[in-house]
């Protein structure tokens, strides 16, 4: 059987007329999608950026998701007033829900809704807008954007300007990318940035793109520097040598003076179109994804023996453990050529010694710690679990370490070969009581830059807010001396939210990510499927 044809489809969201749940200033929104395509089980999709003091934002981050025809996809948009650091938002103020389906939003050019409450009462007059577009282009602008001259907005400092670009619809200008802001500086410099070509001009290279240069406000009354318009076509003659200029021109300003010239200058000085591979590019042109389990035998599972222990296996032959083995391995040795998974416990005493380990194979073979296939990963946690006495502490940085050196050394083979041969995913199940976070911490931002990604299940009814921290998704992770994680590489989820739900549901949540991650690891190192014999680069 042929498989599939998938069909990706782009979701862009705006709201009007929030509700204001901040005291002194206007609330701070941001957009969760949650689907559901089998009973009642909710996974959260993604989340756009948060827009500070805003009632009608538009947001920049788009939804991508999968559109299966023959799948009643139900789709739930939830709007919420974050005014903490925190992942969870159930401590955040909410401003409204809409449901609806992948097909609704399809079959309308654009999906309008009153936003409404959990009780299904109206949130004031709230709405939220949903534009669905599919993604036949999977071709990607590199742009490295700097500008000088801007105007001064700012009565004490400088201003602190950012960019929006749009791109020409039959419904108007649409939002398609917000760059950093960059503070007090009048000429600034922004990181190197991507859009994607249809967000941008729908592969038009003619077709009409504004520029709106801003200064940022924290009160969200963001001062229009300037704006100017141009194409694709105009913006690729850019290089370092010829940048390619723009006058920032401000309307109000140019009515009132005479000798008005522009409110600034913004210099392109390199626009690059190319071809961003997705997921199922690299896995079938021979990308192999190795899988690694880490299994947490730490003293505070409870005696194994006892049926209140996390370890304890049931008469029916399971306990959480075994569960997100299955879970989560089930679907991942499908790219895994070999199907031969190293697997690890950490925080128990080990025979014969009795000294405890951080990283010892569950077959006891350090030489050759692979199991066969994830039934033999689930035979050597039998066989292992009798043998050793669950002691501590809680260190996640050994076993992280230890699956960084093969990505390490996978890296220097990917670059030497120019393609991505090697991808590395590491699943840690633990009780979540973790001892070395600073080493921990330290270990993710280093293995940030590698062909790696680690996934933590945490069982039983442990506090979990660490784990949480080391999941990037509110913002970078910083080792303890502050340096950053170049990308978010940490999927946490905790089991007792899937107690109930189908088997397939804790898979489905735990490897969300993982396709991004392997895609956005290769196309920044500019790396092809081994067996791709299309050219990366099209500009």
């Amino acid at each position: 059987m042929a498989a599939q044809c998938v069909t990706k489809v782009e979701l862009s969201v705006s709201c009007d007329n929030l509700l204001d749940k901040d005291v002194g200033s206007k609330s701070d929104p941001l957009c969760v999608l949650l689907m559901n395509t089998s009973g009642t089980q909710w996974f959260e999709v993604g989340r756009t950026e948060q827009v500070q003091n805003c009632l009608s934002p538009q947001f920049a981050k788009k939804f991508v998701i999968d559109y299966y025809f023959e799948l009643v996809q139900k789709l739930k948009f939830g709007v919420y007033d974050i005014d903490n650091k925190t992942i969870d938002l159930s401590d955040d103020d909410f401003l409204g829900e809409i449901e609806c389906t992948v097909g609704q939003i399809v079959s309308s050019k654009k999906l309008t809704r009153p936003l409404v409450l959990k009780n299904q009462k109206p949130a004031g007059k709230g709405t939220i807008s949903i534009t669905a577009e599919e993604i036949k282009d999977n071709r990607v602008v590199n742009f490295e954007v700097e500008a000088r001259k801007l105007d001064n907005k700012d009565l004490f400092g400088k201003s602190d300007p950012y960019l929006e670009f749009y791109k020409q619809t039959d419904r108007g200008w649409q939002l398609a990318h917000r760059t950093e802001v960059i503070k007090n500086n009048l000429n600034p410099v922004w990181k190197p940035f991507k859009i994607p070509m249809r967000s941008l001009c729908n592969g038009d290279l003619e077709k009409p793109i504004k520029v709106e240069c801003y200064d940022y406000d924290n009160d969200g009354s963001h001062d229009l520097i300037g704006i100017f318009e141009t194409n694709l076509s105009k913006l690729q003659e850019a290089s370092r040598t010829t940048p390619a200029e723009f006058e920032c021109i401000n309307m109000k300003k140019k009515q009132k003076k005479k000798h008005y010239k522009n409110s600034g200058v913004v210099s392109v000085k390199s626009c690059q179109v190319v071809k961003e591979y997705t997921f199922l590019d690299y896995i079938m042109g021979g990308c192999q994804i190795n899988f690694t389990v880490g299994i947490d035998f730490t003293g505070s599972n409870g005696d194994p023996r006892s049926p209140e222990s996390l370890h304890y296996i049931s008469p029916q032959g399971f306990n959480e453990y075994l569960m997100a083995i299955w879970s989560v391995g089930l679907v991942i040795q499908d790219y895994d050529s070999d199907k031969m998974f190293p697997a690890f416990g950490f925080g128990a005493q080990i025979p014969p010694s009795w000294q405890v380990s951080h990283e010892f194979p569950l077959n006891f073979n350090p030489a050759n710690p692979f199991c066969a296939g994830i039934q033999g990963v689930v035979d050597a946690y039998r066989v292992c679990l009798p043998q050793v006495k669950l002691y501590g502490p809680t260190n996640f940085s050994p076993i992280i370490n230890h699956v960084a050196k093969f990505a390490s050394e996978a890296a220097q083979q990917n670059s030497a070969a120019k393609a991505a041969t090697q991808y590395f995913v590491l699943l840690i199940i633990t009780d979540g009581v973790i001892t070395d976070l600073d080493e921990t911490r330290n270990a993710i931002v280093n293995a940030s830059r590698l062909p790696m990604s680690v996934i933590i299940v945490g069982v039983g009814g442990a506090d979990f807010s660490a784990m949480e921290f080391l999941d990037g998704d509110d913002g970078t992770l910083r080792s303890p001396t502050g340096q950053p994680a170049i990308r978010d590489i940490v999927q946490f989820v905790p089991f007792r939210k899937f107690q109930n739900a189908p088997k397939e549901a804790l898979a489905q949540c735990v490897l969300a990510e993982v396709p991004q991650q392997v895609t956005s690891y290769f196309n920044t190192h500019n790396l092809r499927p081994p067996n791709d014999p299309t050219p990366a680069a099209s500009s």
